[in-house]
């Protein structure tokens, strides 16, 4: 078992440069260094859904003001591109860890989190839905070389993925499946196209709800886009034969200018988070215009190397009698 081991620890090397490669040719990204943790109170960490919990500590050698293990670095990166005082069309990448206690285990999930976190300095007239689609294409034809050339290593990883992605609004996906919740629509555009981006993620649809949560203050999904929906940010998903459901690869989109964040906050009630210093840089237009994502370096190994369980590619916590379960299923955790 430790020989093959070894070998599945060398495949997953394998996959993260070949797509690590990939990805910074095809968006012009540099790598740079990334937290883990950062301060408490700043509004620069990441608030997912609002409702996840960081891990949080007090640091002795600043009077225990409170620092916080990041959930993703969103909004970091943002601020990352005016020190760094890149140009439009340039951009950065990391290798982000973090955190997320709050997640419930699965297949899928571990608490945990290892992704490729990106962020791009654009122009203020980027901020369309056209360019959105140009990236994703450009990072969903990463992935499709990837999977080739995990095939030419490894033969018995056949490639699966269709040569294009399809692209619909969370609007019109609800149109087209209304009876189904926002899961079961997701697993049946997937199944019916193989690989899919979701739009406009984050703002309330005709029927009440939003497709799922995002956070007011990074991705903009209030903005009217020229397909007549709303939102500039959405997910990449594929369709996944193994697990037999669709597969969230990324989470993505162009960030809120100051009249989206203003906007957005209004719709959250939570507008008390324009004073922390994160949102008073944006409000004083002293932050780029910006897209950015993360791609889960875990999930990518997985759909890769056409694995089961997110255990077979990262080192986490299980309890002993989910490991002991998946042994039994030849299913054996790093």
């Amino acid at each position: 078992m430790g020989r093959n081991l070894l070998k599945r620890e060398q495949a997953i090397t394998f996959v993260k440069e070949t797509f690590s490669t990939h990805l910074r040719q095809a968006l012009n990204l540099i790598p740079i260094s990334s937290p883990l943790i950062v301060l408490d109170g700043t509004g620069i960490n990441d608030d997912l859904n609002g409702i996840e919990r960081p891990v949080s500590f007090p640091i002795k050698s600043l009077n225990e003001e409170r620092a916080v293990v990041v959930h993703s670095l969103a909004k970091w990166k943002r601020v990352r591109l005016k020190e760094l005082e890149l140009e439009p069309e340039e951009g950065i990448i990391t290798d982000m860890r973090a955190l997320r206690p709050d997640e419930d285990y699965s297949p899928i999930h571990s608490i945990y989190v290892d992704q490729w976190d990106w962020e791009k300095t654009i122009l203020s007239e980027s901020r369309n839905l056209d360019y959105l689609k140009e990236t994703v294409k450009k990072i969903y034809a990463a992935l499709v070389e990837t999977e080739k050339a995990v095939e030419h290593q490894y033969p018995d990883r056949k490639a699966i993925l269709p040569e294009q992605i399809f692209f619909i609004s969370s609007e019109e996906l609800l149109n087209k499946y209304p009876e189904y919740t926002p899961k079961e629509r997701e697993n049946a555009i997937a199944k019916a196209h193989g690989a899919v981006f979701i739009y406009g993620i984050g703002g309330e649809l005709s029927n009440g709800f939003p497709h799922d949560g995002r956070a007011a203050d990074y991705d903009d999904w209030s903005t009217d886009n020229t397909a007549g929906y709303k939102g500039l940010n959405g997910d990449i998903l594929v369709w996944n034969p193994l697990l037999n459901s669709a597969f969230e690869l990324s989470s993505m989109g162009i960030r809120v200018n100051k009249e989206a964040l203003v906007k957005q906050l209004e719709i959250r009630n939570c507008t008390e988070r324009s004073t922390l210093s994160f949102h008073q840089m944006l409000l004083g237009d002293l932050l780029p215009e910006s897209i950015g994502g993360g791609i889960g370096q875990s999930r990518v190994c997985m759909f890769m190397l056409k694995l089961a369980h997110i255990g077979e590619v990262q080192v986490s916590i299980w309890d002993p009698e989910r490991k002991q379960k998946l042994a039994n299923e030849d299913i054996f955790l790093l």
